[in-house]
């Protein structure tokens, strides 16, 4: 198992080590002042928070992984220019203007990091989840990619290599998971039903047929 790490000078305009910037705190104040005077429900924040993490937000990313599953044509373009293949999708966005598809393969599985703070592609991924942020998973991510991999479930045939991608304020990755066997004949928005957020940051698998039923 070889391990490979491709990093890219940041140059970021937001703050490091998960610090809040100006905004995030401005909303977590008002948040604050609207739970004390309980016109808020701090269950019901998470609650939207949630839905966003890991429902409504990788939704766009599925639906372009599956296009890629099922039109060659669509997955080509995606290698050569993500940013145009995801843009006439109508995904774009202040966090997405520049990505990069990384498609995996039995010989090789793509890992995304920020090793500085937390860029995301926000446009096709939706809302950050809380521990790619966490300083753990942005320094043991290049560390010890195959330990991430197995604490998140995801045991690797023999012999397949970790490529390690770093995210930056300019450029943000998308993993193209490989296509689960037995799906053959597959409508799009079926198979988009078994493409989750983790296996589009590369600490998760799509889910086999049986699973996304």
């Amino acid at each position: 198992m070889s391990d490979h790490h491709h990093h890219h000078d940041h140059d970021h305009d937001h703050h490091h080590d998960n610090r809040y910037s100006d905004m995030e705190a401005r909303v977590k104040a008002l948040e604050t002042v609207l739970t004390e005077k309980g016109l808020v429900d701090p269950q019901a924040i998470d609650a939207i928070v949630e839905t966003y993490e890991t429902r409504v937000g990788p939704r766009n990313g599925a639906r372009v992984v599956a296009k890629a599953w099922t039109e060659p044509e669509f997955a080509d373009w995606l290698k050569r220019d993500a940013t145009a293949a995801i843009a006439s999708l109508g995904f774009t966005g202040r966090q997405g203007e520049h990505m990069r598809a990384v498609f995996n393969t039995p010989e090789q599985h793509h890992l995304i990091v920020c090793t500085l703070c937390s860029c995301y592609p926000w446009a096709v991924l939706g809302l950050p989840p809380v521990w790619y942020k966490a300083p753990a998973y942005r320094s043991r991510a290049v560390i010890d990619p195959k330990g991430v991999l197995e604490e998140f479930g995801v045991t690797l045939p023999e012999g397949t290599s970790i490529r390690v991608w770093d995210s930056t304020a300019e450029l943000r990755y998308l993993v193209v998971p490989m296509r689960p066997e037995g799906t053959d004949g597959w409508s799009a928005e079926a198979l988009a039903d078994l493409v989750t957020r983790d296996s589009m940051i590369g600490t998760g698998l799509a889910l086999s047929p049986e699973a996304g039923r």
